[in-house]
């Protein structure tokens, strides 16, 4: 097995993530690239597993309750237990602020 990647393929990773690479850096990384390709392809030596368990353990038998439209409220009796409104409107806290 390969130590390394060659030149071209980490100049084309490095095209991929739109970065530019010394040839320090090049050297660098057609090693340290191999070593993590190598840990990733241990996957596949991984003894036992089924596809179908990749996907989820459980039976995705779930199925969500139908939309059934009800009857509608009137604003008047919705404002009656809101702490805060304007108008129509409901005032609610702020979640996001701007400077987040």
């Amino acid at each position: 097995m390969e130590e390394k990647l060659t030149k071209e393929e980490v100049l084309h990773v490095a095209e991929l993530a739109r970065i530019k690479l010394t040839d320090k850096e090049i050297e660098k990384f057609q090693i340290e690239l191999k070593q993590l390709l190598n840990e990733v392809e241990k996957i596949n030596d991984v003894k036992g597993y089924d596809d179908d368990i990749l996907i989820a353990p459980w039976d995705n038998s779930t199925e969500p309750r139908k939309d059934i439209p009800g009857e509608m409220l009137e604003p008047k009796e919705v404002l009656k237990n809101v702490p805060h409104h304007s108008g129509n409107f409901i005032e609610v806290p702020v979640v996001i602020s701007e400077g987040a």
